[in-house]
């Protein structure tokens, strides 16, 4: 009886204790909806839905900066970090704000903004890559809808690739298969798949657009994509393919071309009709600039039943060669299922591969959030200069204010004598932030020496910031890359756009931003007499496209009779852009 009084004065003081325990705990997760993302709600920065004024609401992912990123640095003062040293807040903590809708629509659009509309697929590891389930806070939502063909296409891709990409076990006996007779030009290897090695040539945003018209080849082929990534491209893209990797592994035998048959020595020794026995299980396809080689036979129909046929295509380019897939006849319906808007096909591909990685991402969110998030307005300039000798900067630097003044992309400054604006002034009035992005630093200084306490005609106040100034390109360089592909992601979040004429880096930006910007043209070769101009598309332009017809070998003389969707570019009349109608 005693023992049993005891037993029950404990149960009775330990109940006592866990009962207010058990109810708060209770509390917390009725409300933690709303406690656990406050400081998140307060951080939102949410404008109207007048695309003038609308700003984008994101999360507030780098209060700690790990770079070091505050208001008075830039992108020039970052020596590179460890990726290992990133930490970034998951993307798990973000909230669903929209209060008019039930729980699981909220769910259900949120995934499906974070997904871009079925393009991409769930499933990642969202702490390796948290730009993936990110970015779609930092851009508006795309008019541009991929289709459902595309989607089918891209899942199906994602299938190939898990069972054939690096390291797996059909990888490794193809790849050994291929390189025992790679030097055997009378026996073309059986594998399971085919494949390209994609190759890197020329700048980081020459890169960008040919890896995407690579991905696209393989689509059409059905073969597996595969990069060649140095030390340069470290920390830069995320892994764009679902448990699988899309990386040349660094000891593969085929890390160069050396040794391997080109695709222009069989056009010249007139093969395209020969039979297997004779094809090689290795060729090299060189599509860099170049307006005379051999290489322009490469959209011919029966130059592709001949590329079809071997197992490994080394592909190095450093153009946008896609245009050139609708000039082949064997391509058009596929193209056509795939991309009902034509016009649209470097934005879906590139936001379908092209995620920044950690590293990249840090940097993009913290002077993301520094400095131009509470934009009423955000408005990108890319500058690039040619050549600086024939060039003067102050030729250019007249060219873009003519062109943002002009066009009202910029205000015009009130007065230059005391027309200081105060900082209560400041916070009533419309921000209008200019990113502007240059090898060459005066370019960001004259504009802020510019309307720096100055009045503005329209009463804006415009603060103007440029994250760094290389003076010159560096090719090999991982630090560069890193700056350059944090910019190129900076400019595409802008809500209007001015690019320099024949600049990858702005076709870039661009595509990815939805934007279709004003192009600043050669002051020193311009004919046209214009300063800048609207584009009429996303799309990029194809420097060096195809010169002949395939029949007959003849000098194509009207692209746009010969060829339908395909014009000249405003920005670079010898090469060719894909348009949806006759411009």
């Amino acid at each position: 009886m005693e023992e049993y009084s005891m037993r029950l004065k404990i149960s009775f003081i330990v109940s006592f204790i866990a009962l207010p325990i058990v109810f708060m705990v209770t509390l917390m997760y009725q409300n933690s909806s709303f406690g656990l993302f406050e400081g998140f709600s307060k951080g939102m920065a949410i404008g109207g839905m007048n695309q003038k004024n609308f700003t984008i609401g994101v999360p507030n992912v780098t209060a700690n900066n790990e770079f070091g990123l505050r208001s008075d640095v830039t992108l020039d003062n970052f020596e590179g970090r460890n990726k290992n040293d990133v930490k970034i807040k998951s993307s798990k903590s973000i909230p669903l704000t929209n209060s008019t809708s039930t729980p699981s629509k909220e769910i259900n659009d949120n995934e499906k903004d974070k997904l871009l509309d079925g393009l991409l697929v769930s499933g990642f590891d969202e702490a390796s890559c948290i730009s993936r389930s990110q970015s779609h806070f930092y851009h508006k939502p795309s008019p541009h809808k991929p289709s459902p063909y595309l989607i089918s296409k891209l899942r199906k891709y994602e299938e190939l690739h898990r069972k054939c990409g690096p390291n797996t076990r059909a990888y490794n006996k193809d790849m050994k298969i291929i390189a025992n007779s790679k030097n055997n030009s009378k026996k073309s290897a059986a594998t399971t798949c085919k494949y390209i090695i994609w190759l890197p040539a020329n700048g980081l945003g020459n890169q960008i657009i040919s890896m995407a018209s690579s991905f696209l080849y393989a689509l059409l082929t059905d073969r597996v994509l595969v990069v060649q990534f140095g030390k340069d491209k470290e920390g830069l893209f995320c892994e764009p393919f679902l448990n699988s990797t899309w990386l040349l592994p660094e000891n593969s035998s085929f890390w160069d071309a050396q040794n391997v048959v080109t695709y222009q020595s069989i056009i010249e020794m007139e093969m395209t009709n020969t039979s297997n026995e004779y094809l090689p299980s290795a060729m090299y396809v060189d599509l860099k600039y170049s307006p005379t080689n051999d290489e322009r036979f490469f959209h011919c129909d029966h130059n592709q039943f001949l590329l079809i046929k071997i197992p490994l295509l080394f592909l190095e380019a450093g153009q946008y060669f896609v245009p050139s897939f609708f000039m082949t006849p064997i391509f058009k319906d596929e193209l056509n299922k795939m991309f009902p808007e034509i016009t649209s096909i470097f934005h879906h591909l590139g936001r379908y591969l092209f995620h920044p990685a950690n590293e990249a991402w840090e940097l993009i969110t913290s002077f993301y959030q520094q400095h131009l998030a509470k934009a009423n307005e955000r408005v990108g300039l890319q500058i690039r200069v040619v050549n600086p000798y024939s060039t003067p900067h102050q030729v250019v630097m007249n060219q873009i204010l003519n062109c943002a003044l002009e066009n009202k992309l910029l205000p015009k400054v009130r007065g230059t004598k005391n027309m200081s604006v105060s900082s209560s002034d400041k916070n009533k009035t419309i921000k209008k932030f200019v990113l502007v992005t240059s090898l060459f630093q005066q370019y960001g200084k004259n504009l802020t020496n510019m309307y720096q306490n100055k009045s503005t005609v329209t009463g804006e106040v415009i603060e103007v910031y440029q994250p760094s100034s290389e003076k010159e390109q560096k090719f090999g360089d991982n630090k560069h890359n890193l700056k350059a592909w944090v910019e190129m992601y900076l400019l595409s979040l802008s809500d209007v756009l001015v690019t320099t004429y024949q600049s990858t880096f702005g076709y870039v930006a661009k595509a990815l931003g939805n934007s279709i910007p004003w192009i600043l043209y050669n002051p020193v070769h311009n004919t046209n007499k214009e300063i800048c101009e609207r584009e009429f598309t996303l799309e990029p332009c194809y420097h060096y496209p195809p010169l002949h017809y395939c029949d007959d070998g003849k000098v194509i003389q009207d692209v746009a009779s010969s060829f339908h969707n395909i014009r000249h570019c405003k920005d670079f009349p010898f090469g060719l852009k894909l348009v949806n109608t006759s411009v």
